[in-house]
């Protein structure tokens, strides 16, 4: 797809790899609706960051576990901008729960996560999909996780949500390619920003080394790695749908 004069939803995008995306767009004159569920404030340093850049975005606040704030974000974005051709499903939520803990990984985590994770992804691809058929095809992508295709993740439940948000993008990428919409889903290895950082806490640099040490390339990723990775699908071959890309610098090389 070629970026110039498109509009594109980025979910989660008030910091990490969902405001280096939205930041990223913008620059390749994408008009970005910048969505965010709790920090306002985080949302509107991304739009103030496209903005000095020259670029244009508004932040909307919408929890994407819930299908009627997913459709009112996609209503937003028609009626500031008119149309939709790029929707970026990036919000994500975990609960750092040790695997073996199972007593601990209540209902309210599982529904939790699940409903950010898979959910959120399902309900946005469903609202936006009526707006890119009438812009006669469009890029769904979504973040998921290596935790989806590993025993390794923050929590049992984080690492079925990506499991299943994998098949959950082969499945769409099938049932909505004759709208000439293209599905795929990036599978970040750890990535060194403040959301994983403070969710590992004290073991942090442990979980670092150890992911460095493990990987073919010596190094974890990104934001800023991830969302060119992002933008590269969606700007990349109109041909390629229903893929699962992993970006761990070779962490999950066998």
């Amino acid at each position: 797809m070629k970026l110039n004069n498109t509009v594109a939803i980025v979910t989660g995008a008030s910091s990490g790899v969902g405001a280096a995306t939205a930041v990223k767009l913008a620059a390749q004159n994408v008009k970005v609706v910048v969505n965010y569920a709790r920090s306002r404030e985080g949302a509107q340093s991304t739009v103030k960051r496209i903005e000095q850049a020259g670029g244009e975005a508004i932040a909307f606040q919408a929890d994407v576990s819930d299908n009627d704030q997913c459709v009112a974000l996609v209503e937003k974005a028609i009626i500031q901008y008119g149309q939709l051709d790029i929707l970026v499903n990036n919000a994500g939520t975990t609960t750092y729960v040790e695997h073996k803990a199972l007593g601990l990984l209540s209902d309210d985590v599982w529904q939790s996560t699940l409903g950010t994770n898979l959910m959120g992804p399902f309900y946005m691809t469903r609202a936006a999909l009526p707006a890119l058929i009438k812009r006669g095809g469009g890029e769904v992508v979504m973040t998921s996780s290596i935790a989806g295709l590993t025993t390794n993740g923050s929590s049992m439940a984080y690492c079925a949500s990506k499991a299943a948000l994998n098949s959950l993008t082969k499945t769409l990428a099938k049932a909505i390619g004759e709208h000439n919409v293209r599905v795929n889903a990036i599978c970040p290895g750890l990535i060194n920003g403040s959301w994983a950082s403070e969710g590992w806490g004290e073991r942090w640099d442990d979980v670092v080394a150890f992911a460095e040490g493990a990987a073919a390339l010596g190094k974890v990723s990104t934001p800023d790695d991830i969302a060119d990775s992002i933008i590269s699908v969606i700007t990349g071959t109109d041909l390629m749908t229903g893929q699962i890309i992993t970006i761990d610098g070779g962490f999950t090389i066998n």
